[in-house]
């Protein structure tokens, strides 16, 4: 006999739900570690089916941890999931796990792909380095605008050229030194940080750009402008006709 699992997964404690034959078999709270849920499953339904659990921060690594560990965990779309789960008469975890553990029995849920540890490295090095260069912006902007309140007008430049123009405006005037030079620090601080991030992007780009061009079809491949011709006569669109349209090369 199959057992269907229903995870409703937290930052702290995981709600379970284990479901066989129609009835629910078991209902607790773990630990939101994978590890100490596998253990769980082993023990309490160890003819486990599907282990289904939503989208969330956790999600990618509960699923690839319990995919390690051997079972069938299965990730759904937590917006397709909420319809269903927002059926039941009090909306608690536990509750949710149990509407979880009725979806993976009846199948009716949207899987969705999780991506690799590796493409969430290159997702989580290009949102750092983007924080890092929007943190950058604010404190120069931030140092101009304080700056401007004096009558200190900071000329157009960026980088080391930027940082020399603040300290040449700042040689007399001790008072407003003391604020803005600790904000120069840190602009300056961040801004090799996130050219330390930079320089690792780059590699990561070119794989990722080496990866997508040899998963390219051979129809994806051609030039589009077989296509377009193709497109116009689908349409009843001549090449003469195609030539006289303004607009058209």
């Amino acid at each position: 006999m199959d057992d269907y699992i229903g995870l409703d997964v937290s930052m702290r404690e995981t709600a379970v739900s284990i479901r066989r034959d129609g009835k629910r078999i078991w209902r607790g709270k773990c630990a939101s570690d994978p590890k100490l849920i596998a253990n769980l499953i082993r023990k309490r339904a160890p003819m486990a089916k599907r282990v289904v659990f939503e989208t969330g921060p956790l999600s990618v690594w509960f699923y690839h941890a319990l995919t390690e560990e051997g079972l069938p965990a299965i990730c759904i779309d937590a917006r397709h999931a909420k319809a269903a789960l927002d059926m039941a008469a009090n909306k608690t975890d536990a509750n949710d796990a149990d509407g979880l553990a009725h979806l993976a029995e009846a199948g009716f849920f949207r899987e969705v792909r999780v991506k690799g540890f590796n493409s969430m490295l290159g997702r989580t090095l290009v949102a750092a380095r983007t924080r890092l260069v929007r943190i950058t912006t604010e404190l120069s902007n931030q140092i101009r605008g304080l700056m401007k309140t004096f009558g200190l007008l900071i000329p157009a430049g960026k980088g080391s050229t930027f940082e020399k123009n603040v300290r040449g405006l700042l040689v007399d005037q001790e008072g407003l030194a003391l604020i803005v030079l600790p904000l120069l620090e840190a602009w300056r601080s961040t801004r090799i940080r996130a050219t330390e991030l930079g320089r690792q992007l780059s590699p990561a780009r070119a794989k990722v750009t080496r990866v997508e061009f040899s998963c390219r079809s051979p129809v994806s491949a051609q030039s589009p402008r077989p296509r377009l011709q193709q497109r116009s006569k689908s349409r009843g669109i001549s090449k003469s006709h195609a030539r006289s349209v303004p607009g058209w090369a």
